[in-house]
């Protein structure tokens, strides 16, 4: 037997063509080997998008010119396997504007190969914490990231059958579409979980700064360690500081600890982002209230996914009823002096170009 052929039996790929056959399973497709090399030029470094603890992201374009992302992991057990054929089918129903849509999968390989909807703008760690340029992102654009990202998490955990626990929110699998659109990628890592010692503190150092603190003691992950997660995320927008993080000294510091801290000592604002301080600390309170909660030591204390999406919706309505608010006075301010209103100039004018420049506006 030829190896692709093996490969593709032990990756359930009879299975799995079987439902697509008989309509039970029309969402997803098989594809092949040689079309995912030709998508990506046989996997060429330049077409590399992402590299992560589980595997390598290539950027490919399908021959009806399709621009997708393959995902190629590294290491899957039987177990893993199994698990793989019987819930691709479900994964590929899971339908919401915040989650990124699989298309298809290849299974003539050792390991199986994910296609993936493509997102342009790469991930939310990127857009956070960019090294070389400093994106201008306004409290409306993280606000609205935030939202989508609670959404689509709300959604697995209440919507989707069965419920999913994503096992690894953090900004990396966050990614961002056109117009800056977040939707979540790589659920349902809390069933890839690794049962070995060394394999289990390899994944607690690619999330670390992320993980729920009672998952290091119960080896179980849940709807509210998604939460806690989330609540590091939520963080990293308003603070634009990374899970793990060093202020100028060699020591490394817990960003969820060092916000708690903060908060204890009335020290909130030592540790947002200076960017964001002049939108009013009043709000910016309910939002750091919303946090305390996410990042409860005790799983049992904090709020559910969608109560937690409901909360970021009514804070982000009453931000944007402000900035409405405020630019009317504005207006009227500039009506009843016309003399100091000077379209050439770079004051009202250019600051409202710059706002609309701001990402998520």
């Amino acid at each position: 037997m030829k190896e692709k052929e093996r490969f593709f039996q032990q990756n359930g790929g009879l299975l799995l063509y079987e439902k697509i056959r008989s309509k039970q399973v029309d969402t997803v497709r098989i594809f092949t080997t040689e079309e995912l090399e030709q998508a990506t030029n046989n996997f060429d470094a330049s077409r590399e998008v992402g590299r992560g603890s589980y595997g390598t992201v290539y950027r490919g374009i399908l021959k009806d010119n399709r621009v997708v992302a393959i995902k190629r992991s590294k290491i899957m057990n039987m177990v893993q396997k199994d698990d793989f054929v019987q819930e691709m089918p479900l994964a590929g129903l899971i339908n919401h504007r915040s989650v990124v849509k699989l298309l298809g999968c290849c299974l003539e390989v050792e390991v199986p190969m994910l296609v993936y909807e493509f997102m342009p703008n790469g991930t939310l760690f990127d857009l956070i914490h960019a090294r070389y340029q400093s994106p201008s992102i306004s409290l409306d654009g993280r606000l609205r990231i935030a939202q989508e990202s609670t959404e689509a998490l709300a959604y697995l955990h209440s919507s989707a059958s069965p419920p999913i626990v994503h096992g690894d929110v953090k900004s990396p699998n966050i990614l961002l579409g056109d117009n800056y659109i977040a939707k979540v990628t790589d659920f349902g890592a809390s069933r890839m979980l690794p049962k070995d010692e060394i394999q289990f503190m390899t994944m607690v150092q690619g999330t670390l700064g992320y993980l729920d603190p009672e998952y290091l003691q119960e080896r179980q992950l849940t709807e509210k360690s998604d939460v806690y997660s989330f609540g590091v995320v939520l963080l990293e927008l308003i603070t634009r500081k990374t899970a793990i993080y060093s202020d100028g000294t060699e020591e490394k510091k817990g960003l969820a600890s060092s916000f708690l801290l903060g908060l204890k000592e009335s020290r909130l604002q030592s540790i947002l982002d200076k960017n964001i301080l002049g939108a009013g600390m009043e709000l910016l309170q309910e939002v750091a209230q919303l946090e305390k909660c996410c990042l409860s030591m005790k799983g049992e204390e904090r709020p559910l996914m969608s109560e937690v999406a409901v909360r970021l919706r009514f804070i982000r309505r009453t931000w944007r009823e402000q900035l409405t608010e405020n630019a009317s006075e504005e207006s009227e301010c500039l009506l009843e002096n016309p003399s100091n209103y000077d379209p050439s100039s770079t004051g009202w004018h250019g600051s409202l170009m710059a706002l609309d420049l701001e990402i998520g506006r």
